[in-house]
């Protein structure tokens, strides 16, 4: 059933995108020693862990991918490689999210940061755009600031920075915690999606939606409450669900009831994507072979969520427009 081979990808992670090969061309660029020259090792060092059984220790995987961002030079070849990768797994559109406040450990500014992964953007053949990421942490307020106002500054309909978010550890630093910064992105008039509904349950997803999210980042765990389900549905606000993301941080214990096609069904806007697909070993297209196999998605489920992700997507109508032609003729072509 897998006859579309153009794939919208809107929850993407730059340091969970470096590949071996990618990860590799950085290292030789910036003069850096990897860890180790087996490509072999260098791919365990680039892979979820094996006995991963959590969110917690799925973030542990962006050490050493991370460590080669903290230069323009390496920020920007970066955004490109992931963005050209893509390319070759049949992404016509992406939003690569990335957190300025993560590539300042060299002295690099969050501002530079910003200005080189743009470059990189520019430099890509892929027709995309870039997300800034606010952490969940200890002390992260200034900083999250600091991204919030940059995100202002270079904030575009398309071709460059078109939102923001909130990633990181989200069972421990709850949802709610960042009211105050959402209000004040709202106020700046700069779109946000936010991780929610992945760690922590369902009233992080309600928190989210209480801000204003324009989208949820996973928001796998809506099931948990019926009232919030409905919400979601009533609010037309889109999930971007990563099936594999979600087994490997054990988002969902049970697989076998994985909700995608459940919400689906019940009018949810979903939108299948990777989340990390270096470290998860996945590309968008065995994200959507894993939903067929395993849970029947059906023809007409993959053209509807292929729509959901065109009108989701922090872009231009023009682009839309674009993106709707260009996967209608491709549907059109495989029927």
């Amino acid at each position: 059933m897998s006859n579309n081979r153009e794939y919208i990808d809107l929850h993407l992670h730059l340091d969970g995108a470096i590949t071996v090969e990618i990860a590799k061309e950085l290292a030789r660029l910036q003069e850096i020693t990897l860890p180790t020259e087996d490509d072999d090792e260098l791919q365990t060092l680039l892979s979820v862990p094996k006995d991963c059984t959590s969110l917690n220790d799925f973030l542990s995987c962006f050490a050493l991918p991370d460590s080669l961002m903290q230069t323009e030079e390496g920020l920007r070849e970066a955004v490109r490689l992931v963005m050209d990768n893509a390319i070759s797994q049949g992404v016509i559109y992406a939003e690569v999210r990335f957190a300025p406040q993560l590539h300042t450990d060299k002295g690099m500014s969050q501002e530079q940061a910003v200005l080189a992964a743009l470059d990189g953007l520019k430099q890509s053949k892929l027709k995309g755009n870039l997300i800034l990421c606010c952490m969940r942490g200890e002390n992260t307020m200034d900083a999250n600031l600091e991204t919030l106002e940059l995100a202002k500054k270079y904030l575009v309909e398309d071709g460059g920075v078109v939102a923001i978010d909130l990633a990181g550890a989200e069972a421990l630093f709850p949802t709610k915690d960042y009211r105050d910064l959402f209000i004040r992105a709202r106020e700046y008039g700069v779109p946000f999606t936010i991780h929610a509904g992945e760690a922590d349950g369902a009233d992080s997803i309600r928190a989210a939606l209480g801000f204003g999210a324009s989208r949820i980042g996973h928001g796998v765990r809506s099931y948990e409450d019926a009232a919030l389900m409905q919400l979601v549905i009533e609010r037309g606000v889109p999930l971007e669900m990563c099936p594999t993301s979600n087994r490997q941080t054990h988002a969902v214990e049970n697989m076998d009831d994985y909700p995608l096609i459940d919400y689906l069904e019940k009018g949810i806007k979903v939108t299948l994507n990777t989340d990390d697909p270096a470290i998860e070993g996945t590309t968008l297209s065995e994200e959507f072979r894993y939903m067929e196999e395993t849970f029947g998605l059906t023809r007409e489920q993959k053209k509807l969520l292929l729509k959901n992700a065109v009108e989701a997507a922090f872009t231009s109508e023009s682009v839309k427009s674009e993106l709707r032609k260009r996967l209608l003729c491709e549907s059109m072509e495989t029927q």
